[in-house]
């Protein structure tokens, strides 16, 4: 069996951090955006529903938390969210640039990938 003690704070931190972002995109958005300079998009609703599903993906993270080994199987949906929103970044920071504002949540984002799949590969390998 997997021993999960590392395993589990690190899906609660990652559905705190999702969660809290989406939270913060869904309402709090105009706020967010003006704060960091950044020009919004042209309707909100764009930034609404990837806020929605960040707090889908922090559910999900708090279900792996709540027991690792037995919700083994969602971690590679959190390691295609990560890879996602990595991937459109960095193409966009390395070409024509991005806000400076999402830059910071790449790096986090990056990270987090990194460590789920270590994660799932921790689970696995304790079978």
């Amino acid at each position: 069996m997997a021993r999960s003690s590392s395993v589990r704070p690190l899906f609660i931190l990652a559905g705190l951090y999702d969660g809290v972002l989406g939270l913060a995109f869904f309402f709090f958005a105009p706020t967010v955006f003006d704060r960091f300079g950044t020009t919004p998009p042209n309707h909100y609703g764009y930034v609404h529903f990837p806020a929605l599903l960040l707090l889908v993906f922090a559910l999900m993270f708090f279900a792996v938390a709540s027991d690792p080994r037995r919700n083994r199987n969602l971690i590679p949906y959190g390691i295609m969210l990560k890879i996602s929103y990595c991937v459109v970044v960095g193409w966009h920071w390395l070409g024509a640039g991005v806000p400076w504002m999402w830059k910071p949540f790449f790096i986090f984002d990056l990270l987090f990938l990194v460590a789920f799949i270590w994660a799932y590969r921790k689970i696995r390998s304790a079978r």
